[in-house]
């Protein structure tokens, strides 16, 4: 099976997992971006802690599920913002202001939209989450 975009696929299988109740999502596929969006999802709490363990040349991510996401997606096309233009997308992604996380990609790494307009930074946009 051939996956041509690996950070959309968790994200929607960590929604269906959430969805249907589960405590724990066992994650086939590993990147480093997947870890920081991950990192990024645990840092404003909304899973729990994961792992990454290693099965002989290939990797999992063993992800604690706490059930406190209704939405999670990958952006595509990848849109490359500028920080004024953050609330149009803001709007466009999120269902209320203050309500969830807009990750983008900067040149100093991954970011959330808050972190963003702090530092008046723009980026690609990566992901959201609610």
């Amino acid at each position: 099976m051939t996956l041509n975009d690996p950070l959309s696929n968790v994200l929607s299988n960590i929604l269906n997992a959430e969805k249907v109740g589960k405590k724990e999502y066992t994650a086939n596929i590993s990147s480093k971006m997947i870890l920081k969006v991950l990192g990024i999802m645990r840092d404003n709490r909304y899973i729990g802690e994961f792992k990454e363990t290693e099965y002989g040349n290939k990797s999992r991510i063993h992800i604690n599920l706490l059930g406190k996401i209704n939405k999670c997606s990958a952006i595509k096309p990848r849109f490359s913002i500028k920080i004024k233009d953050m609330e149009k997308y803001e709007k466009r992604y999120l269902p209320a202001k203050d309500f969830g996380i807009i990750i983008l990609s900067t040149n100093k790494g991954l970011i959330t939209h808050k972190e963003a307009k702090e530092q008046g930074k723009g980026g690609r946009l990566i992901s959201y989450i609610y």
